[in-house]
């Protein structure tokens, strides 16, 4: 019993690579590329039911290993009038080394061509791929790049978390130096967000933002607690001098005043 190919997933879109149109005398000529889409669907395309021709060619690989090992590939083609066209194409495929289905559309304007419409038919179906492999070579840097924003966006998320609870507690420290109870810290500059859960809704630019500015406001708040502690350095610096003029100094060199007073009452004998 055969085993069944799954169908593909309608919400996921097929590649498709589209080449640009060439026209000489009258006629054009324009490419399909597909990895994905088999040769007689790409055939069908409603782009190109009018078109006089839609030449057709496919290589996708086989069950079949050669005794070399080497992968084996099924190749076939399709001319539709348009006779040694559909072996051309194959011949592309296999030089360019890809697994899918190539169709080339022409529309014949009247005008017979000659050998140049098999350059135009290799050209177009070579562009076609080139689309699709330069496409292939950006989407794992695309991918790439995805993944490091959702690294970096967990990665700030943690860091305006500590951040927030750094801030708390400066906070708490600064009202502590102003001799301030823990609750009036709220009215301290750059309180942060009360639900750190918010962060999962930011983009990664508003993030960033936060950053700088919780940054900010953690060295506002540093500043301020060193302005507090020279503060109290500076007072208990006064009361420490002031306190070093007090100690058993003589009443004598207090109030002279005192003792000269004293002096004037006093009666010396007659000699």
């Amino acid at each position: 019993m055969s085993k069944r190919n799954r169908s593909p997933d309608p919400d996921v879109p097929l590649e498709l690579y589209k080449s640009n149109s060439v026209e000489d005398r009258s006629s054009r000529f324009l490419a399909y590329f597909s990895p994905e889409i088999p040769a007689k669907e790409l055939q069908r395309h409603p782009d190109l039911c009018k078109a006089s021709h839609r030449i057709t060619a496919w290589r996708k690989s086989s069950s079949q290993r050669s005794l070399s090992s080497q992968p084996v590939f099924d190749t076939g083609h399709d001319d539709d009038g348009e006779r040694y066209g559909g072996k051309t194409l194959e011949k592309v495929l296999v030089a360019a080394n890809v697994v899918g289905a190539v169709v080339v559309a022409r529309w014949y304007g009247g005008v017979m061509l000659g050998p140049v419409r098999f350059d135009h038919i290799r050209n177009c179906a070579n562009e076609a791929i080139a689309k699709w492999r330069a496409a292939s070579t950006a989407r794992p840097a695309k991918q790439l790049k995805m993944h490091e924003q959702v690294q970096r966006r967990e990665e700030l998320i943690r860091i305006l978390q500590e951040r927030d609870q750094s801030i708390i507690i400066l906070r708490g420290l600064l009202a502590e130096k102003k001799g301030q109870q823990a609750s009036s810290s709220q009215s301290v500059k750059g309180s942060p967000p009360a639900k750190a859960n918010n962060y999962v809704t930011l983009p990664l630019p508003a993030l960033e933002k936060l950053e700088n500015v919780r940054d900010a406001t953690i060295g506002w708040i540093l500043k301020e607690i060193e302005k507090a502690e020279n503060a109290q350095t500076d007072k208990e610096a006064k009361v420490t001098e002031a306190s070093s003029l007090t100690p058993e100094t003589p009443a004598t060199e207090l109030v002279p005043e005192m003792r000269h007073s004293s002096m004037k009452h006093v009666i010396y004998p007659a000699p």
